[in-house]
């Protein structure tokens, strides 16, 4: 999202899991970490689930690996699936699942977070190209 509203690009952004083993749930101490390094403030968030209502109040639904996307097209509600897309869709030159850091070291939140930045400014250019 910081990166949207530096160029002026406004959205809306949330995070939810596929399940609800994390809910209530602050972000991992070593990602917030790496969010600190770049410059990036994490603001208050706690984990929650996927809720049907959000098929309906976001134009995109994100996952993070295959498995993610074939879980939320199993959630969502007739007419929806068209919504979901794998994140790495967006980061050209990257296939398959955006890898979880959680089992590793801040290593892995380091090149995880390059994925995601890569990703992101895909994404970004796609949606301000459909804007004009």
């Amino acid at each position: 999202m910081h990166k949207a509203r530096a160029t002026g690009f406004d959205v809306e952004v949330d995070s939810a899991a596929i399940s609800d083993e994390e809910r209530g749930n602050p972000p991992d101490r070593r990602s917030v970490a790496e969010a600190k390094r770049r410059g990036i403030t994490m603001h208050a968030h706690v984990a929650r689930q996927v809720r049907k209502s959000d098929f309906d109040r976001f134009d995109l639904i994100i996952g993070m690996t295959a498995q993610h996307c074939a879980a939320l097209r199993r959630l969502a509600p007739a007419g929806t699936e068209d919504k979901i897309h794998l994140f790495t869709e967006y980061a050209e030159g990257i296939e398959g699942d955006v890898p979880d850091p959680w089992y590793g070291g801040q290593k892995d939140f380091i090149e995880v977070f390059d994925l995601i930045d890569h990703g992101v400014d895909g994404l970004l250019a796609k949606l301000q190209a459909e804007a004009r």
